[in-house]
């Protein structure tokens, strides 16, 4: 067995994105980084990135989404998985759930795709949203998705997870409190977006951060923590799904030589339902520095111990470390930067690779992680062949040189602090981000705002601010009406269907006087102007 060989990777004015949460999606021979901290503004406004991974520096590059497009929000731990090319539709990855960088749940499911890929090699995704009908799971986060077929049909099942406390549930103390999801199954068709719970009973406790692994029919998921024991149980069950006509059915067993362990990354090694399994965690203070090999086959699952990399001094004392996969035989872990000179929510970089030629050097296309599609400054110069300009989008006209005009630099961003959402509304605005409680019992974790009409372009203003009672946000949220803040001629209680609004006076510019040209005079002294006759003449 080949063992795993460990390098050091610089990122490249682009480390403060790489965070615990984000995923990273291998797609049609690229990288791409989804899920990374803050929300982007100039640099990116998509907030998905390209990986270049060569020579052990790791840049980033802005991926622009296609007209039809909607939104995709930064999501922290999403369940993610990746879907093959089926009939008319295009191999992509699913997305479901997460946390943004304001702590709010989704319980969307997206499909991105790649849409194009331009000249010169920049590569232009699609999003999607998938609407859900039926037993729509909750938003949660932590938790996993996989693509099952059986009967020549395909579906996804959705398990894990965690969530909000339930509104009926909450109190000060517990407010903003995590939970486990109950312990469903959800199946979901991809087609019509029918979702359906069903209930396990072996399946008796709720859990995240576990790992899923499909093949065919069925689904093994390993491993995971449970908050109402506090564990990390050795667990492995297996799903089985049937895609019967009308009611689909799903049984489950409980295997031995499980593993106990959450957040871990899943490594495919380029053979057919084989993965490496390395990361994770034990317990809470202590990491899993083993690896494992996994394998799928028609017999079930097969599980064993993988000499791990030399794991240096900084990664086996480190407390904390995240990572994802890159591609075949090749892995991103990162850990907190240590020393006073380092910056806070900085982290250093290795790549694992279990991929090796005979002399036993690591081989260069994982290296270079898809170095055929993401090496841009060895490209051949194409500035005198006309077909640099065949079939290419307006877009694409923009900075076409593939140099390092548009890769990402965190220098560029503006302090998030400032920007986000925590932001003062007014001159008198009582909301502050440390001490914040609900003021309303229709808000969750962040205080109510609503959007005012007013000023370049509108802003937002915290109803608690404003005074407005909570019937009166309710009844906001459900008109379309203009709203006017104190600070643009509002009151604090104004009627939704007719705001009042004090209009400023009008001002009119002055009428500008025409100015004539008149003769320069100069004030000179009979001295000066009996010099000025004698040098004339």
């Amino acid at each position: 067995m080949i063992p795993m060989a460990l390098q050091t990777v610089i990122a490249v004015n682009c480390g403060g994105l790489l965070q615990p949460g984000c995923s990273l999606l291998p797609l049609d021979s690229d990288v791409f980084l989804f899920g990374q901290k803050g929300w982007p503004k100039r640099s990116c406004p998509t907030g998905v990135f390209s990986m270049r991974l060569k020579r052990g520096q790791l840049k980033l590059r802005a991926i622009s989404f296609s007209n039809d497009s909607c939104y995709l929000p930064p999501l922290r731990s999403p369940a993610v998985t990746h879907l093959d090319a089926w009939d008319a539709e295009p191999e992509c990855y699913l997305i479901h759930g997460g946390r943004t960088p304001n702590n709010e749940i989704s319980g969307s499911l997206y499909l991105l795709s790649q849409e194009s890929r331009g000249c010169n090699r920049k590569v232009m995704l699609r999003c999607r949203e998938k609407e859900l009908v039926g037993d729509v799971p909750e938003p949660r986060y932590g938790h996993t998705i996989s693509v099952v077929h059986n009967r020549g049909k395909r579906a996804c099942v959705l398990f894990g997870g965690r969530s909000y406390r339930p509104p009926g549930e909450r109190t000060t103390e517990t407010w903003n409190s995590m939970v486990d999801c109950l312990p469903h199954v959800f199946l979901i068709d991809l087609e019509f977006g029918c979702c359906s719970a069903h209930i396990v009973p072996e399946l008796t406790d709720g859990q995240s951060f576990h790992l899923a692994l499909a093949r065919e029919d069925r689904v093994y998921i390993l491993g995971g923590h449970t908050m109402s024991s506090d564990s990390r149980p050795l667990r492995l069950f297996c799903l089985r799904v049937e895609l019967l006509q009308g009611s689909p059915v799903i049984s489950c067993n409980t295997l031995d030589g499980g593993l106990s362990l959450t957040s871990a990354i899943v490594v495919p090694s380029g053979l057919a339902h084989e993965y490496i399994i390395l990361g994770g965690y034990q317990s809470e203070t202590q990491k899993c520095l083993e690896c494992s090999s996994v394998a799928l086959d028609d017999a079930g699952i097969h599980i064993k111990p993988r000499e791990p990399p030399a794991w240096t001094g900084e990664i086996s004392h480190s407390r904390t470390w995240f990572g994802g996969s890159l591609g075949k035989g090749c892995a991103l872990i990162g850990v907190p930067s240590e020393g006073r000179s380092a910056l806070p929510e900085t982290h250093n970089f290795y790549q694992v690779s279990f991929k090796q030629d005979g002399n036993g050097e690591m081989d260069d296309g994982m290296q270079g992680c898809s170095q055929e599609s993401t090496d841009f400054e060895d490209s051949a110069p194409l500035e005198d062949s006309e077909e640099l300009y065949f079939s290419r989008e307006p877009h694409e006209m923009e900075d076409s040189s593939d140099g390092e005009g548009d890769t990402y630099n965190e220098e560029d961003e503006e302090d998030e602090s400032q920007t986000g959402y925590w932001v003062r509304c007014c001159l008198g605005c009582q909301v502050d981000p440390n001490t914040w409680e609900p003021y309303y019992s229709t808000e969750l974790h962040r205080p109510a705002m609503i959007f005012c009409s007013r000023g370049e372009g509108g802003h937002w203003v915290h109803a608690q601010c404003m005074d407005l009672p909570e019937s009166l946000l309710v009844e906001f949220s459900q008109n379309s009406s203009k709203y006017f803040c104190l600070d643009h001629g509002g009151l604090p209680r104004q009627d939704p269907k007719t705001p009042p609004r004090t209009a400023p006076p009008l001002k009119r510019p002055s009428m500008k006087t025409q100015h004539r040209k008149a003769p320069i005079r100069l004030n000179l002294t009979p001295a000066k102007k009996s010099f000025l006759r004698r040098l004339f003449e």
